[in-house]
């Protein structure tokens, strides 16, 4: 199909206002993307005219949203390559997804000693679950670096393996570099030494087709935000081997199938981890969504940002004076980026924001990564599939406004 920009711009709304008085240039998209209107109209809709608690009623409005609501389990095996619906726990995104396996899984059979093995690169979302095992169970976290590109050898993962090894959390692409990561190797070397691998896929689900079978992970989290869907919507992937060994991580309402004074019989996976009323209309504007990068095709949404994202090394190629954190060959259109002279990356992104640009700036809750490159906040621009060229001429424009003024 031929990938109309123009025409998929028009679904987005707030990308024809402007601010400050300039036409919108927004990109920020690694934190949050924004939404089209059928997502938009699916959340009204949800609460003006469809609205009722699942699973619990017989009456009409409650059997709509029920199977509204539920069809979006089938939608994300769909976006995922899942092999069941019944594989897919929803919660309110990536976050609540690694705390339930640090929760459910990990703290029952994990104990002082065991190692779990994380990348320098990630996120805070796939770092302090882990934390909170280190400082209650006494389990070592095992840091393996990138290089001064930012790639993740796969091998220096696996030699990181021990005989306490119990996991490898790690994620697929980088939020701050836009670094991909060769999860699928990752997980068949640590399988053949049996030790599951989580896979934060919070970044890279909305850049590229995503296929959990073919990479066999344990499990794979993503958020509905970033995936043009709403916040507090998501899900996560988890293998059944590793769900048989999961225990109940919150109770209450559809996670029980009988409660009497002396005992509580368990629902049956995954709706076991499904506890309390869910983000109902959430879940289904994820669905709307995720139906509308399906329609597009995550292989064309691939192609255009890697179009963008190599247009993008071209014109920041010619500025001698900004400094990319992060070239590798294999990355997402993410751009994390320093400018000499410019004190910190907040004026950078203050200057820019007055001329309609909306980036990123501070540390992207990778903290790590940062003391690592030497830098303590860049300036991001993380682009999605309703960006364009021009859009990247005027962040050029942009940042040489800002050499020009500071220097």
């Amino acid at each position: 199909m031929t990938y109309d920009v123009d025409a998929i711009r028009a679904d987005f709304p707030i990308l024809s206002r402007q601010v400050n008085g300039r036409d919108l240039v927004y990109l920020d998209n690694g934190a949050s993307a924004q939404k089209p209107q059928v997502v938009i109209d699916a959340v009204t809709a949800g609460y003006s005219q469809e609205y009722a608690n699942v699973h619990r009623g017989l009456h009409y409005l409650s059997n709509l949203a029920t199977d509204k609501y539920e069809a979006v389990r089938g939608k994300i095996a769909t976006f995922l390559n899942a092999p069941s619906e019944d594989h897919i726990i929803f919660n309110s995104g990536t976050t609540e997804g690694i705390n339930m396996v640090s929760y459910a899984w990990a703290a029952p059979r994990m104990q002082a000693g065991d190692e779990i093995i994380l990348s320098i690169m990630e996120h805070h979302a796939n770092i302090v679950p882990w934390h909170f095992l280190r400082e209650r169970l006494g389990v070592k976290l095992v840091w393996v670096d990138v290089d001064e590109r930012g790639d993740l050898d796969p091998q220096r993962v696996l030699d990181a393996i021990t005989s306490k090894t119990k996991l490898i959390a790690i994620t697929h692409t980088s939020n701050v570099l836009g670094t991909v990561v060769d999860v699928k190797a990752i997980t068949e070397g640590a399988h053949a030494q049996g030790v599951p691998v989580l896979v934060d896929g919070s970044q890279a689900a909305v850049h590229a087709p995503v296929d959990v079978s073919d990479i066999g992970c344990d499990f794979y989290a993503i958020t509905g935000h970033k995936l043009y869907g709403p916040s507090g919507s998501g899900a996560i992937y988890v293998h059944p081997d590793r769900m048989d060994e999961m225990q109940p991580f919150l109770g209450g309402g559809d996670m029980i199938k009988e409660v009497h004074r002396d005992t509580v019989t368990w629902n049956s996976a995954p709706m076991k981890f499904e506890a309390g009323t869910p983000g109902i209309v959430q879940q289904i504007g994820l669905g709307v969504a995720l139906d509308y990068l399906m329609d597009l095709g995550m292989e064309n949404v691939a192609r255009h940002e890697a179009d963008l994202r190599d247009y993008t090394n071209s014109r920041l190629s010619g500025l001698n004076w900004v400094t990319v954190q992060g070239n590798s060959d294999n990355k997402a259109a993410i751009f994390s980026m320093t400018m000499d002279g410019v004190g910190h990356a907040h004026d950078l992104s203050t200057i820019l924001d007055k001329q309609g640009i909306a980036i990123r700036a501070g540390h992207h809750c990778a903290q790590p990564l940062m003391q690592h490159f030497g830098v303590t906040a860049t300036a991001r621009a993380s682009f999605g599939l309703y960006n364009s060229k021009a859009e990247v001429d005027k962040l050029i424009e942009g940042l040489e406004f800002c050499h020009e003024l500071f220097g």
